[in-house]
């Protein structure tokens, strides 16, 4: 439990001192964005060197030859689709932010509201939805995210709304499918077991994370397949 406390306390040392530097970075969206997704590579390293948190990163495997399908060059993470990932951690965010280049998230709005941070986080292209009930204007939310798409960037979003734990099972938010229908963008469901290592609460545990980028869904598949595929090998 130590080691717990100290990373945590560390880590928020970490962010203290990254903020007059993401506060330099609002001159600008590229810099802001350079600096909010170097801010979260060195959250691997804290991870890694204090906590003992390693990662792994799995692809799905092409026809050809059963090779490993990488992000770079891959139809799949080049901005023409939508990634729907499983969120038990600060981990798989930091772990997607630096293997798929140009994402930009969908978060709870709260989360601009945070001085600095938010402010940051807006400028780099993050959207922030009301997480109540009927609250978030998908008409609005279709069209930030199409603009960012045709200007290159890949959407990521958690479909459960949530950070959830290890066998938590929590149906996935509609809003993934009307934006998929919309846009008519394919799916990748991305999985991991993080929660297993960096939980919500509680002692962190040394350890291999995985994240695992599925095979790519079809813009109308159901909410169930979504699910099953974003869970196939999860914690």
């Amino acid at each position: 439990m130590l080691r717990t406390y100290l990373f945590k306390l560390i880590l928020g040392v970490y962010f203290v001192l990254w903020s007059p530097i993401l506060l330099l970075g609002l001159v600008s969206k590229n810099l802001s964005r350079k600096f909010v997704y170097a801010d979260a590579a060195g959250v691997l390293v804290l991870a890694r060197w204090i906590a003992g948190i390693k990662y792994c990163v799995h692809y799905p495997h092409s026809d050809v030859a059963d090779v490993p399908a990488m992000p770079d060059g891959n139809k799949r993470t080049d901005g023409k689709s939508i990634i729907a990932a499983k969120h038990m951690s600060i981990l798989e965010i930091a772990v997607i932010s630096k293997v798929v280049p140009n994402t930009f998230f969908i978060i709870k709005r709260e989360l601009l509201w945070i001085p600095i941070y938010g402010w940051a986080f807006w400028r780099a292209g993050m959207l922030g939805v009301n997480r109540k009930r009927g609250k978030t204007n998908m008409k609005k939310l279709n069209e930030d995210v199409e603009k960012r798409v045709l200007d290159g960037y890949t959407l990521v979003i958690f479909p459960e709304g949530t950070r959830v734990k290890p066998g938590q099972y929590v149906p996935l938010k509609r809003g993934l499918l009307l934006l998929a229908h919309s846009l008519k963008l394919p799916i990748l469901p991305v999985g991991t077991d993080a929660g297993v290592y960096w939980p919500k609460r509680g002692r962190m545990r040394s350890g291999t994370a995985n994240v695992w980028f599925e095979p790519l869904l079809p813009s109308n598949a159901s909410l169930d397949e979504i699910s099953d595929a974003i869970n196939r090998h999860s914690a």
